[in-house]
C-alpha cells in the first residue's frame, strides 16, 4: 500500500518527494524522513537539498523576475485566484497530509487549509490597488511622482506549526506586488510545502516565480542570507534563531521581517463573563494543541472569579479527547516532537515545585507518540518557567491577581509583545486595559484574533513587520521618486 493510500489523498501526486525550483521537481543524493507525531511512522522521504540547491533556486527567481513584475496587477491577481481554488478544490487531501506530518486535528487542519486560502485571495484583490502618488511639485519646472515597485526576490523561512498558512501569508503577498520567492520550508513539515508547490504549478504561477528548497536549514539559510540578490528576507520562528538570521542579512543589507515568538497573558477581570471567558481560554491556548505563537502562555484571573474560573476551565480541559488526527474525532493531537513533550513536563513539574497544584492532566501519555495531556495548573507563582518561558504545548497556568494595575504589570513584564487577551464587560476598563497592553495585537473578550483582513505581527522582541490586511504588501514593495524637469511651452 502506497503512503499516499495509508494517509488516504485522493490525489497520489501531491506526495512529492523533491524540491521544486525553476519549475522541475528536483532529487537528492541523500533523503530526509517526514515522520508522524502521533505515532512515530514514515510519512514519506524528501530529498535533502542544501546550499547548492539553494543558489540554484535564487538564480532561478532572479531570472523570473523581470517577467513576473512587467506583469500587470490584474494579471497576477488571476493566478493567485486560482491558485487560491485550488487549495479548495483539493482542501480534504491538504488536510490529511498537514495531519499526517504535523499531528494537528483534522478539523483544525481543514480549517488551516481554509485560512491559508484566505491570504491568495487577499492579496490577489490587494494586487490590483498598489498605489503610488502624485506630489505637488517644489518648482514650477519640476514634476514629482512617487511609484510603488516590488523588491525584488524574497526569501521565506517558514515553521512547522501552520505549515500552510505561514507560506501564503509571505507568498501572498510578495507575488502580488511582483516579487519572486525561494521558500525554506520547515524540516519537520515539508510536505505541506510541496504539496502547495504542486497546486501553484497548476495554478499558472511561472516557472521560477515560486521555488522551495527542502533540506538542512543551515546551509540553506547562509544562501538565502548571504546571496545579495534576494532583497527581502522573511522568517516565522523563535526568537533566538530570528535574531541569528537579522544579523546574517546585515551584511547585504535586506529588507527584514520578522514574526517571532510570544508569552501571550490572557487576562481576566471580575466583571469578565465567566462562561465566555472559559471559551476563550480553550481557543487561544488549546488550538493546535498550545503550539502557537499568541496562545495563551500565562492565564492572569482576579482574585474574586479566581476560584470559579479555576474549575471550569479544569472540567472543560479535563473532558478534551486526545488522539491521533487521522484516526477519529480529536480535540488535541500530539506535540511536534519529544522535546516538545519534556518543555511541557519541566514546566509542569517547575510550577508544582514552586506551589503550584495541578488541576488536571499535568503529564505525557502512556502511549506512541508525543501526546501530553491536557493540563490545568493553579496557584502559579510569576516567576515560574510557565510565566516566564514560552511553553508551547497544552499547559495552562493560572496566575492570581488582585488589581488592575497589578495585572498590567505582570502582563507586561516580558521581552515579548506579539499577543495578548482580556476579559471584561466595563466599558472604561476595555479602553484602559486595551491600551495600555504592551503588544502587537489584543484580543478583548474573545480568544480567536487571526485573520487575513487584519495585520498581524509584534513588538519587542516578538519581531517586525506586519503581515495580512492591506499593511502585508508593504514589506514587499519600495517607493521610488520621480523628479521631472518640464520645459516651459515656447
Amino acid at each position: 500500500m502506497s503512503r499516499a493510500t495509508t494517509i488516504g489523498l485522493t490525489r497520489s501526486d501531491l506526495l512529492r518527494d523533491g524540491g521544486y525550483i525553476d519549475g522541475r521537481w528536483v532529487a537528492a543524493t541523500s533523503t530526509m524522513p517526514v515522520t508522524n507525531p502521533a505515532d512515530g511512522s514514515l510519512v514519506g522521504k524528501v530529498a535533502n537539498l542544501g546550499a547548492e540547491a539553494a543558489t540554484q533556486a535564487v538564480d532561478a527567481a532572479a531570472a523570473a523576475l523581470p517577467g513576473w513584475r512587467a506583469r500587470t496587477g490584474k494579471e497576477r491577481a488571476q493566478v493567485l485566484r486560482c491558485w487560491h481554488d485550488l487549495m479548495h478544490a483539493h482542501a480534504d487531501d491538504l488536510a490529511r497530509l498537514m495531519t499526517a506530518e504535523q499531528g494537528k486535528p483534522l478539523a483544525e487542519a481543514r480549517g488551516e487549509v481554509t485560512y491559508a486560502a484566505a491570504f491568495l485571495e487577499w492579496f490577489a484583490e490587494e494586487a490590483k490597488r498598489v498605489r503610488g502618488e502624485v506630489l505637488s511639485p517644489h518648482l514650477a519646472d519640476k514634476r514629482l511622482a512617487v511609484l510603488r515597485q516590488p523588491v525584488g526576490v524574497v526569501a521565506a523561512v517558514t515553521p512547522w506549526n501552520f505549515p500552510l498558512a505561514m507560506i501564503t501569508r509571505k507568498v501572498g503577498p510578495a507575488l502580488a506586488a511582483g516579487c519572486t520567492v525561494v521558500l525554506k520550508p520547515s524540516e519537520l513539515t515539508p510536505l505541506s510545502a510541496l504539496a502547495l508547490a504542486a497546486l501553484s504549478e497548476e495554478a499558472g504561477v511561472p516557472a521560477g516565480v515560486f521555488n522551495v528548497v527542502v533540506g538542512d536549514a543551515p546551509p540553506i539559510g547562509a544562501v538565502l542570507t548571504g546571496d545579495p540578490r534576494v532583497a527581502k528576507f522573511t522568517f516565522t520562528g523563535s526568537t533566538a534563531v530570528g535574531k541569528a538570521l537579522a544579523a546574517a542579512c546585515t551584511g547585504t543589507v535586506k529588507r527584514v521581517s520578522l514574526e517571532l515568538g510570544g508569552n501571550a497573558p490572557f487576562l481576566v477581570f471580575d466583571d469578565a463573563d465567566l462562561d465566555a471567558a472559559v471559551e476563550g481560554a480553550i481557543a487561544s491556548k488549546f488550538r493546535n494543541t498550545g503550539q502557537t505563537c499568541v496562545c495563551a502562555n500565562r492565564l492572569l484571573v482576579q482574585s474574586g472569579i479566581y476560584d470559579r474560573f479555576a474549575r471550569a476551565l479544569a472540567e472543560r480541559v479535563g473532558r478534551m479527547v486526545v488522539g491521533a488526527g487521522l484516526e477519529g474525532v480529536t480535540d488535541q493531537g500530539p506535540l511536534i516532537d519529544e522535546r516538545a513533550v519534556a518543555k511541557a513536563r519541566a514546566h509542569v513539574e517547575d510550577a508544582v515545585a514552586r506551589g503550584g497544584h495541578v488541576l488536571t492532566g499535568g503529564g505525557a501519555l502512556d502511549r506512541a507518540g508525543f501526546f501530553f495531556a491536557p493540563t490545568v495548573v493553579a496557584d502559579v507563582p510569576p516567576d515560574a518557567l510557565l510565566c516566564q518561558e514560552e511553553t508551547f504545548g497544552p499547559v495552562a497556568g493560572l496566575v492570581r491577581f488582585e488589581t488592575e494595575a497589578e495585572a498590567l504589570r505582570l502582563a507586561n513584564d516580558t521581552r515579548a509583545g506579539l499577543a495578548a487577551y482580556f476579559f471584561t464587560r466595563d466599558a472604561d476598563r476595555s479602553v484602559r486595559v486595551a491600551e495600555a497592553l504592551e503588544y502587537g495585537m489584543v484580543g478583548q473578550n474573545t480568544g480567536l484574533i487571526s485573520t487575513e483582513v487584519a495585520p498581524f505581527g509584534g513588538i519587542k522582541e516578538s519581531g517586525m513587520g506586519r503581515e495580512g490586511s492591506h499593511l502585508g504588501m508593504d514589506d514587499y514593495l519600495q517607493y521610488k521618486l520621480v523628479c521631472a524637469h518640464v520645459r516651459a511651452a515656447d
